[in-house]
């Protein structure tokens, strides 16, 4: 079962705002080349953890792209934070300490 990013924000049933966390780049992460309608972040987020689920982590590991995937531009060299299991950590501890200074 994917870790689910959305349950630290939900009160009440109510999915509060989701506030943007940068992930810290790792020696680990790989690298992979954007290609316009080829590309996709659950088809490179299959590709690297074995689940489609985690494309949002891809996402936030390249914040200089911009959030929407159809405004890259071709050949960016996207930034693939790896392993899983340290980026979900690295994610949730930039949650906790998020949490921590403004609420939710």
């Amino acid at each position: 079962m994917a870790y689910n990013r959305y349950s630290s924000f939900t009160i009440n049933g109510e999915v509060k705002k989701l506030p943007f966390i940068k992930l810290p780049q790792k020696t680990s992460d790989k690298e992979d080349v954007y290609k316009i309608g080829i590309t996709r972040f659950d088809i490179l987020s299959d590709k690297y953890y074995g689940d489609s689920s985690y494309g949002w982590l891809i996402q936030l590991a390249n914040p200089k792209l911009g959030s929407l995937e159809f405004n890259i531009e071709d050949n960016s060299i996207l930034i693939i934070p790896f392993p899983l299991d340290s980026t979900i950590k690295n994610y949730q501890d930039a949650v906790a300490k998020y949490i921590t200074y403004y609420g939710i």
